[in-house]
């Protein structure tokens, strides 16, 4: 008798690493291991996924794989516990994203000196993907960008594997959300935006991060979930330009600013506090408003809120010249000669990252202007100015309180002693509002923005 064989079922690509993810089973590939790529593969490791992370710097993963973190909000313990799960490593190797089920693309996106969008290293971070593609993988790039990037930049690249999208392979957005230094919102805590190219792509990428991310908010397209990214930090951009020109009026009109915003926000309603300061720094605020910019201006639309927003902003370390000249002027001395201690040079409080600083810009400005620069900031150990210059950090004392003409602060970092700088220098010029922790009595010496 002839045995008669059943006949086979083909598995699709879609349905097995569906399976995957949906058991935390799938292996993870993370291009770019820096203050995003970096915690979140610890916390895709930590859902259970096996993750690779994938960087061109050498250096950088062979701290990784040693157990030593180089971003702040990663703990030596915190990577070594990964890497000893046997879950986590770092490669140079991109060979090995053939291996992967999932890839995810956090790479930087910076902008040029003309404010035009650098998407060179997304360029090349899909180049590598497309090369190793195989049937079932899904791809999703989390470096922000300008709507339109996935579809327009990512897409070709990776159809030019001979693959669908939707069929053989997956592609979405997931913009990062990282807010370093913050105590309270982290990768995990934080409501991830997905978008997918098509609905099978949506499918699998809120499978993926479901296991990982507490909270997922799903929307309509990747366009939508770009747009999402670049909004939420134009928003941010807009509303400190605002309050930073409020700060220029105040001035003009002789009234404290932050009283001002402190008494506004007692209101319950329909109103957010934002805060003045010396300019915008870190790696989003100043940077993805442009990206936005750049993208309306090829529809022949002119962004003009946004762009005045960026104008006042980058104003502001002149301003800050302004503060410091005045409150020299008091005692008959000028810029040109006078040593200025710059207390903070981070882009925020209680970070090692002085990347894109407002204090890049006001030290540039006052050693144009003859001043002697120091500084001092408990994180940051040596920096270097546009023009090459090389500067370190010195120690907080009485003596270089004393000796200093002015002092100014820039960054108020939690862990420095801000009535020490009161009581013994000549004169502070605040651009942090520190003085509500300072002692009264020093009130007279200080200078606020």
């Amino acid at each position: 008798m002839t045995r008669v064989q059943p006949p086979s079922v083909a598995i699709s690509p879609k349905s097995t690493v569906l399976e995957k993810l949906e058991a935390a089973e799938a292996q993870v590939g993370i291009i770019g291991l820096g203050y995003v790529g970096l915690p979140l593969a610890l916390t895709m490791r930590e859902a259970g996924f096996p993750v690779i992370g994938f960087d061109v710097n050498a250096e950088r993963v062979q701290k990784l794989n040693a157990g030593h973190s180089y971003v702040d909000d990663i703990s030596d313990n915190e990577l070594q516990a990964g890497i000893q799960s046997g879950k986590l490593k770092a490669t140079t190797d991109f060979s090995l994203l053939a291996e992967m089920d999932v890839v995810i693309i956090a790479v930087p996106t910076p902008i040029t000196r003309n404010r035009v969008p650098d998407i060179s290293y997304i360029e090349k971070a899909a180049a590598a993907v497309a090369k190793h593609l195989k049937p079932g993988q899904l791809v999703v790039l989390e470096s922000t960008t300008y709507p339109g990037t996935t579809e327009e930049v990512l897409l070709p690249v990776l159809k030019e594997s001979g693959l669908t999208e939707g069929e053989d392979f997956f592609l979405a957005y997931s913009p990062e959300r990282v807010d370093p230094g913050n105590e309270k919102f982290h990768t995990r805590n934080t409501p991830k935006i997905v978008g997918g190219l098509t609905p099978n792509c949506q499918k699998m990428a809120v499978a993926l991060y479901q296991k990982a991310i507490t909270t997922v908010v799903p929307v309509s397209s990747v366009r939508v979930a770009e747009m999402v990214k670049v909004f939420e930090n134009t928003f941010r951009a807009v509303n400190i330009g605002l309050v930073n020109e409020l700060a220029l009026v105040c001035d003009k009109l002789q009234m404290n600013v932050w009283e001002v915003i402190d008494a506004a926000a007692t209101k319950p309603f329909g109103m957010m506090k934002f805060t003045p300061g010396p300019g915008i720094g870190g790696h989003c605020i100043p940077v993805d408003p442009f990206y936005l910019t750049w993208k309306v201006k090829e529809l022949g639309f002119q962004t003009r809120f946004i762009e005045l927003a960026g104008e006042i902003n980058t104003t502001m370390p002149h301003f800050v010249r302004e503060k410091v000249l005045r409150a020299l002027g008091e005692s008959f001395k000028s810029i040109n000669g006078s040593t200025i201690l710059i207390i903070g040079v981070a882009y925020k409080p209680n970070v090692t990252d002085w990347r894109e600083s407002p204090a890049q810009h006001v030290i540039d400005i006052l050693s144009q202007d003859g001043a002697l620069i120091q500084y001092h900031d408990p994180y940051v150990d040596t920096i270097e100015d546009r023009g090459g210059r090389v500067y370190y950090n010195s120690s907080l004392s009485d003596a270089l309180l004393s000796e200093v003409d002015c002092v100014l602060i820039l960054t108020n970092h939690s862990n420095i002693d801000f009535n020490q700088i009161a009581q013994h220098a000549k004169v502070v010029v605040d651009t942090r509002n520190v003085v509500r922790e300072i002692d009264p009595k020093y009130h007279d010496k200080i200078r606020l923005l």
